[in-house]
């Protein structure tokens, strides 16, 4: 059995025990919105073939990171759906519930756009790449503004998203200091983690190089797609 099918049997059944108590849940009375059944993605991509970024560094960060906040939303929607049936929960816990409920669903999707974006070979194509010409100027110029704003949070944490403002009609770089951050109306086309579990196991404190190795490894066609997606949006 090769190493890429030993992956996917490992992924399956990590899948498989992190649901194993769903059909317990499901027995509760819960709103739709707080069902606490959120399933982790598996990786779309070998995460032993990309380019400068290491299948360890990979495994790692899809296996702690993001399958911890799909358990952690699951776990907050539990208590959120016993709380609000419960008049003597204080406000100030219930607010605390609200905000890791925000959070932790802020990062479960971050991190899904952050991995469905890349496996690619890294040239850029499609529509999008108009439309960030016509946005910045130049393709390699809206690149240098991407990278510039990962250098502004290199060392600390948070994300750097290449986004479609719904209101505007229009392409920009946003920053987000954590999950929770984004413009009104934004929708991310292409994602970069920048907390330091997304790049010290391979870089170190060298956070742009790493930043380097995303280029290389983004699949244009995904993001392709989402700018598509999001354009048909805005005409709605």
């Amino acid at each position: 059995m090769g190493q890429s099918s030993r992956r996917t049997i490992l992924k399956a059944g990590l899948a498989a025990s992190l649901t194993a108590g769903m059909p317990a849940l499901a027995q509760e009375v819960r709103p739709p919105a707080l069902a606490g059944t959120h399933i982790p993605k598996p990786l779309t991509f070998d995460p032993g073939k990309l380019v400068g970024l290491s299948e360890r560094l990979m495994t790692s960060h899809w296996e702690n990171n993001y399958v911890g906040s799909v358990n952690a939303l699951n776990m907050i929607e539990g208590r959120l759906a016993k709380a609000i049936q419960d008049p003597d929960v204080h406000q100030l816990v219930y607010a605390g519930l609200k905000r890791e409920e925000l959070h932790r669903t802020g990062s479960v999707i971050l991190h899904e756009l952050y991995f469905e974006g890349l496996g690619g070979d890294g040239k850029p194509g499609g529509d999008v790449v108009m439309g960030i010409t016509q946005a910045f100027g130049s393709f390699e110029a809206w690149k240098a503004e991407f990278m510039r704003t990962a250098r502004a949070l290199g060392g600390g944490s948070g994300w750097v998203m290449l986004s479609y403002n719904l209101h505007t009609e229009s392409l920009h770089t946003y920053w987000a200091p954590d999950h929770m951050h984004n413009a009104t109306m934004g929708v991310p086309l292409l994602t970069l983690d920048m907390y330091e579990h997304s790049y010290h196991m391979d870089y170190g404190t060298k956070a742009m190089q790493y930043v380097d190795a995303f280029f290389k490894n983004i699949d244009w066609k995904i993001v392709d797609q989402r700018y598509a997606r999001a354009r048909r949006m805005a005409e709605i």
